[in-house]
């Protein structure tokens, strides 16, 4: 249905050739409001001072620590470069660098939803038409824009270092860590700054040294793009989101969508539920992996192990909107059944063959649990004892 032609000049016709502008000119995904709302959601919409010098230096200072016993108690090589660099930064620049890396995946969530680069340049005498006569199609870019940055804004507001949540791994071996985030996760639960800074170090650092091994790297990636891939939008889902849309009311625009977590469970395809099997089990080994040599060597380096430990259980169990939603909108959902899942195969394996076996559980592909073993940590160690 073609709508009317704008007005010729007057604030709203100027209001509304930009709100033409923004929905129409970005392709399959509308980045500028993707970056803009993962700035303003990180930030409070408040200015952040830069990270202290004093906390950048310690944070250097612990994350190479933490690097030397983390190689020595796994066995693996921690960076590709034979180092690791710590990048502190603001939460905005966290939310900033997060969102950037996310670039191709999103975009080809963006793609499979349909949304496609749609009509890239409008005329402002019919600008209004096509907005409203194509709503559905010009209305996608600007979901996932709006849902990936909020989402991404709100990890951002809570992160203290690279793994947070299991993202893909930096390519230059530099680790984010927001100091600002750090300080006030310490000051809340009364516990020595450098304590947390040594338990996210020892933490990043482990994933990193899983994450970077090129068959799991390849691992991640082939999920990502497959899961983005798998992206259903039902035909009548949208268009009975949007039947109480009022372009003039950018309320509107929230109201009609409703809570994000409950669309994206609306939009996951039956392919999707199908390709998360093989990948919980795979976040369930890399977080009982993961935790179990943080246990291991932040006993011997974190003076207040027990209270910083139990601390972060308890954020862990918080998990706040960035992490949840964002976790649907990728794929990587770690909630507590899947650490749950993940601490008792890592304990079943050490128990029945002792902490060096955990050395072939990223040897290769072949080496990785599937769901089933996961559950039965004895079916993964009969199988991969004769595979080199």
């Amino acid at each position: 249905m073609d709508g009317p032609d704008l007005p010729g000049g007057g604030p709203f016709g100027d209001l509304m050739r930009d709100l033409a502008r923004l929905l129409t000119a970005q392709g399959p995904i509308n980045w500028e409001v993707a970056r803009q709302l993962a700035l303003w959601t990180a930030s409070g919409g408040q200015s952040e001072a830069n990270p202290e010098p004093l906390a950048r230096i310690r944070t250097e200072e612990l994350l190479r620590v933490a690097e030397m016993h983390v190689a020595e108690a796994t066995g693996l090589a921690t960076s590709r470069r034979g180092w690791l660099g710590a990048r502190s930064v603001t939460k905005a620049e966290w939310a900033s660098a997060v969102l950037a890396s996310l670039k191709e995946v999103l975009t080809q969530l963006a793609s499979s939803l349909g949304t496609g680069p749609g009509t890239a340049e409008v005329g402002q005498d019919d600008a209004m038409g096509q907005l409203l006569g194509n709503l559905p199609q010009v209305i996608g870019p600007l979901l996932i824009g709006a849902q990936a940055g909020t989402m991404v804004g709100h990890l951002a507001s809570r992160a203290m270092g690279q793994y947070d949540m299991p993202l893909p791994p930096p390519p230059d071996d530099q680790l984010l860590a927001v100091p600002s985030v750090v300080d006030a996760f310490s000051a809340e639960w009364a516990l020595p700054p450098d304590d947390v800074r040594m338990y996210v170090g020892l933490r990043d650092v482990t994933h990193h040294a899983v994450l970077i091994r090129p068959h799991v790297a390849d691992f991640v990636k082939r999920h990502l793009s497959a899961y983005a891939a798998a992206f259903q939008m039902p035909a009548d889902l949208l268009e009975e989101r949007l039947s109480g849309l009022d372009p003039t009311d950018p309320m509107s625009f929230q109201r009609s969508l409703g809570d994000p977590e409950t669309l994206l469970g609306e939009m996951q395809s039956d392919d999707q539920r199908r390709l998360m099997a093989p990948f919980r089990a795979f976040l369930a080994a890399l977080t009982g992996y993961a935790d179990y040599f943080v246990e291991s060597v932040g006993q011997r380096l974190v003076g207040s192990y027990a209270l910083v430990s139990e601390a972060f259980r308890r954020r862990r169990l918080e998990d706040g909107p960035g992490q949840k939603v964002l976790g649907k909108l990728l794929g990587i959902e770690v909630g507590q059944g899947v650490v749950d899942k993940g601490h008792s195969f890592i304990a079943g394996v050490v128990e029945r063959a002792g902490e060096a076996a955990l050395g072939r559980l990223w040897a290769s592909t072949a080496t990785m649990p599937t769901p089933a073993e996961v559950d039965a940590p004895g079916l993964w160690l009969a199988r991969t004892e004769f595979v080199d």
